[in-house]
């Protein structure tokens, strides 16, 4: 059965939620963080301009970082041209440092495509108090990852970060679908480039197994990758003994989807339907209220997943515990000062 039936519907409720009106007379300041991503001038829209169609009023970005990853061609390559779109299509003050930004800005989005730069990134963002959301993946490693998360738990900062592709109006339709019953297990697919510099799944991987942890939520044990030159198949294992399972597309068909099995029913979902205009009305909710609609130990958990698949990957498809990648990350944290 075809959960797509339920996207108009769905859709049209989404589209008619309000969106809570800032009570100051002046809107929420953004400032963004790492100008090399379609999500910039995307976002930057919605927020800035009352006549797009998807416009999320009470908040403004009025200052931008470039940012931008030397070793990274889909980062160096771009931030140029989305830099100067926003500067010149909505207003957006471009800014020499993070340092300045954080004098202008009520909140911020880190942007940058290259989740190994989140962390850099974001401490002085947690260190200033600043509300934040960082884009997916939230770091480059678990390692990173966790640091964040302390990082603004000793600075009393809320932090949220997701993939858009959570927030997909066809696959929240189907999870929530009475059909379906109680979930059992789960496949998601999508594209997974590997770009050089990236752990794999850290590129693009990060968009499927986000949509897997939609589904299935936290609760992973174990995870065992078979990798090829075409796909990876990486398989967790639940603790309650549920299988989920991220397949990545590098030849063929590489459009995202999602297998939802049931105790009543199986569902599927093809495409990510809705844009990111679900995962900018989160984040604008996140931004007045401070409390991140994913959990800290949600997000971990998807990071500890990817990395528990690089560790298969390194061990020939070897079953590789979350426990002992998070044990691993912490352990590499006691070397590291917390600022």
């Amino acid at each position: 059965m075809k959960a797509g039936v339920f996207f108009p519907i769905f859709t049209a409720i989404l589209l008619a939620l309000p969106i809570a009106e800032a009570q100051q007379k002046e809107p929420i300041r953004i400032g963004i963080i790492g100008l090399d991503t379609s999500h910039v001038p995307a976002f930057t829209a919605m927020f800035n301009d009352a006549k797009n169609k998807g416009h999320v009023p009470g908040f403004k970005v009025v200052a931008g970082f470039p940012g931008g990853s030397p070793d990274v061609k889909a980062s160096y390559s771009r931030v140029e041209g989305f830099t100067k779109k926003i500067k010149e299509d909505y207003g957006v003050e471009i800014v020499s440092s993070i340092d300045e930004l954080l004098k202008k800005v009520d909140v911020v989005l880190i942007e940058s495509v290259d989740g190994r730069a989140h962390l850099k990134q974001a401490i002085p963002v947690l260190i200033a108090g600043k509300i934040v959301f960082i884009d997916k993946p939230i770091a480059g490693s678990l390692a990173d990852a966790l640091m964040i998360y302390q990082l603004a738990k000793k600075h009393k900062t809320p932090v949220f970060s997701s993939s858009s592709l959570r927030y997909a109006t066809n696959l929240r339709s189907a999870k929530d679908d009475p059909k379906l019953g109680k979930i059992v297990g789960a496949v998601s697919y999508g594209p997974c480039e590997i770009e050089t510099y990236v752990p794999d799944f850290f590129w693009y991987g990060i968009h499927g197994v986000e949509s897997l942890y939609t589904i299935m939520g936290p609760g992973c044990k174990s995870v065992t990758r078979t990798h090829s030159k075409t796909t990876d198949v990486a398989v967790g294992t639940w603790t309650d003994g549920r299988i989920g399972t991220f397949r990545g597309l590098r030849s063929g068909t590489k459009g995202f989807g999602n297998v939802l099995f049931g105790e009543k029913a199986t569902l599927t979902t093809s495409g990510a339907e809705g844009g990111y205009r679900p995962l900018v009305v989160e984040i604008a909710k996140f931004f007045q209220t401070g409390i991140a609609p994913v959990s800290a130990e949600e997000t971990i958990e998807i990071v500890a997943f990817m990395e528990a698949a690089d560790e298969s990957k390194r061990q020939n498809g070897a079953p590789v515990l979350i426990e002992s990648v998070m044990q691993k990350a912490h352990e590499f944290n006691k070397t590291r000062k917390l600022p």
